[in-house]
């Protein structure tokens, strides 16, 4: 099976009833992040901001309290979570897009951000996912994302190649040195994530 093939397949497990039932068990997911991402828009200010995986708004509804809502944009494969999305936040610039290749020009957004999206990407193309975020963002990346100490895969709801722990810090920077780590934290359930999550801020110079 090629790269192009494995990325094909979980693309379309998650667009499939498998990523339907996830839309639905986290349609309430992200209530408790008002908190966080009020600190970290004024940490890291931004008036344009897209988050890969973006699923039903979870975390889009909080910039729209914070910044104009025609400067947040969204994306997802799943086509019941973006319907959602539209619903729920119909000023916001929600579309259909793969992490591994996004329809933006360079440096459109002031802040790119991925929340346990990372995770699923496969070991083929979680570079051209890291890439394309930080491509796409002329101001800072943030991830949010389960991390382990080297590469760990996850048995997920019985499917296998859908859920991988890494280091996510330690990789962004490898790839791309010239960006500088502004932030870097453990997240929680009192901050609306999950435990044994970490958040890392990447600038751009």
């Amino acid at each position: 099976m090629s790269d192009t093939d494995e990325a094909t397949r979980l693309e379309q497990l998650w667009n499939g009833t498998f990523g339907d039932a996830y839309v639905s068990r986290n349609a309430s997911a992200g209530g408790g992040r008002a908190p966080f991402w009020s600190w970290h828009a004024t940490r890291f200010p931004a008036a344009r901001v897209l988050e890969i995986g973006c699923n039903v708004g979870a975390n889009l509804r909080h910039f729209v309290d914070i910044i104009d809502a025609t400067g947040v944009w969204g994306v997802d494969i799943n086509e019941i979570a973006l319907t959602q999305a539209r619903q729920a936040l119909p000023s916001v610039n929600v579309g259909w897009a793969t992490a591994r290749e996004l329809p933006f020009r360079d440096g459109f957004f002031d802040l790119t951000l991925s929340v346990a999206v990372l995770i699923h990407q496969p070991s083929e193309t979680i570079g051209n996912a890291i890439d394309e975020l930080v491509r796409c963002s002329r101001r800072f990346i943030t991830v949010i994302e389960y991390t382990a100490p080297e590469v760990v895969e996850v048995n997920y709801r019985g499917q296998t190649g859908a859920f991988f722990k890494r280091p996510f810090g330690d990789d962004i920077a490898a790839r791309h040195p010239q960006l500088q780590l502004a932030h870097r934290q453990n997240v929680t359930k009192a901050d609306g994530f999950d435990d044994g999550m970490e958040c890392f801020v990447f600038a751009k110079d």
